[in-house]
């Protein structure tokens, strides 16, 4: 019995390995754009697990006088991923609105450290879902060929890659801000 019972711990724990070990593709997307929007989406879960229950005090907390809160960070990744909505989707920079807008977040720093505070963290990440959605919706409409379509040097398809870099960058700093509370 001993022996079945760690037969099966064991078939359970490889069977949970092979399920987070597999990409996906999402229905709806070609296949390069639907493993990115995979992998999008689950640095994007993993971002909102290390911060999705911080209080108040949490997501305004700063490590040291050059540090930025946590919201302005899940901020930030917002912005980054609207600045290439733009970029890759209308070939341009943000619009005066448009920088109006994401500017404090893009940048960070000590104007963001002063005026990114006092939200809770759901207002952050409903900032984040609202870009990720319009990210999403902007990919299905796109193909595997125009992934590969430069602009100005860069692909679209690593311009997409680099927004990932960039979240997956931030949440090594969101978890090391989070022990440090």
């Amino acid at each position: 019995m001993k022996k079945f019972a760690k037969l099966l711990v064991w078939s359970l724990c490889v069977a949970t390995i092979q399920a987070q070990d597999v990409i996906k593709i999402p229905a709806g997307y070609t296949n390069d754009i639907g493993h990115m929007v995979f992998m999008l989406d689950d640095l994007k879960k993993r971002v909102e697990y290390i911060v999705k229950d911080l209080n108040q005090e949490e997501v305004d907390f700063l490590l040291d006088d050059k540090a930025n809160r946590i919201g302005a960070i899940i901020y930030h990744l917002a912005a980054t991923e609207a600045y290439y909505q733009v970029y890759t989707f209308e070939k341009r920079s943000f619009n005066e609105e448009e920088k109006k807008k994401w500017k404090v977040a893009l940048n960070l720093g000590a104007v963001a450290r002063e005026e990114l505070t006092g939200k809770s963290i759901q207002y952050y990440l409903n900032i984040y879902d609202e870009v990720r959605d319009k990210t999403k919706a902007l990919l299905k409409t796109k193909n595997d060929k125009w992934f590969k379509k430069r602009h100005r040097g860069m692909s679209n398809h690593w311009a997409w890659f680099h927004v990932m870099e960039h979240q997956a960058n931030h949440m090594g700093q969101l978890a090391l801000i989070v022990k440090r509370f």
